[in-house]
This record gives structure tokens, C-alpha cells and sequence, in this order.
């Protein structure tokens, strides 16, 4: 049976997001990701090597399309799987820009197909499986008014205006 996730429905199109590839990215997420192939940092070595210059590495852009889902669907989203592809390399000076389509939703989970283009074409293709919770109302604390009683729910909220939970649900 498919259902919603939130007001999430199968067609739907996630609003695009541009990357400007920038040496900093590209090294930054290669060493981030102790990738510390010379191709991810060593521009001459990567022209010794017949690229044009350095090119982002495959954790990095994983990174990146987790970051656009996540961006989209809210702190709550949980990355269930994601199944990329490269195709054209991330130089520096080009620009990604990343798009989605929702292909399937199942209860609070979706499906989004995810292409990732640069100038030279496709960079990365693949599909990321996100589940986002419902929300459930967080119980308040309950009151005694006899004197000195204080707070019994474990599960109450902050007292401190705009705090919220620090753990994800179902966790402790």
C-alpha cells in the first residue's frame, strides 16, 4: 500500500540546488574523506594522469546529494540507502546542479531519483531511499499542585524557549 510522507507525493519535483565546484570543495571533501589520491588535490599529477585538472572524489559527492535530500526533507529525513553513479567529473570553476523527482512513497518513506549536472553532462545519477518519522506530539509535563511535587513525565519538553530534543527518535 503507498501512502504519504508528510504532503510528500510520487512525481513530485524537488526544487534544484546548484554546487559551485571550487578547488577548496573538491580538496577539503577528498581530505575530509581521507581520499588523498594525488587526482583530488595535485593539479599536475591529475594533468600527468589525462585529467584537465582535479576532480571531485565519490564520497564527496555522496556527501553532497545526502546534503540535498536532507535539505528537502527536513532535520527528521534518515538516509536509508543511497545508490549513486559518476559520470562526468566535478572540476573546479563548473557548476552541479542537483535535482530530484520522488519516484515511490511507502508509509514515511520515499524514494527520489537524484542527477547531479555539470557542463560536461552528467555527473552523478542514483537514487536515495529517505524515511522522515511522523511527528508525534511530544507529551507535556504533567502538574501536581502539591507542594514541592516537580515534573513526572521522563519525556517532558524543555522549559527553555525554542530548545528541542537533542536525540533522534527512538533513541536514548
Amino acid at each position: 500500500m503507498t501512502t504519504e510522507v508528510g504532503p510528500t507525493r510520487v512525481g513530485d519535483v524537488l526544487p534544484p540546488l546548484e554546487i559551485e565546484i571550487t578547488r577548496t570543495l573538491v580538496v577539503a571533501g577528498a581530505i575530509a574523506s581521507r581520499d588523498y589520491q594525488d587526482v583530488h588535490h595535485d593539479a599536475e599529477a591529475a594533468r600527468q594522469k589525462g585529467s584537465p585538472d582535479i576532480f571531485m572524489n565519490i564520497l564527496t559527492t555522496n556527501g553532497l546529494v545526502g546534503r540535498y535530500i536532507t535539505d528537502h526533507f527536513g532535520p527528521r529525513a534518515v538516509l536509508r540507502r543511497v545508490a549513486i553513479r559518476l559520470g562526468a567529473p566535478n572540476h573546479p570553476g563548473d557548476t552541479m546542479v542537483l535535482t530530484g523527482v520522488v519516484e515511490d512513497v511507502r508509509g514515511d518513506t520515499a524514494t527520489v531519483r537524484v542527477i547531479g549536472a555539470n557542463s560536461l553532462g552528467k555527473h552523478v545519477t542514483g537514487t536515495v531511499t529517505v524515511t522522515v518519522p511522523g511527528s508525534r506530539p511530544v507529551p507535556r509535563a504533567t502538574t501536581d499542585t502539591t507542594p514541592g511535587a516537580t515534573a513526572t513525565n521522563p519525556r517532558a519538553t524543555a522549559a527553555t524557549p525554542g530548545a528541542t530534543a537533542a536525540t533522534p527518535e527512538g533513541r536514548s
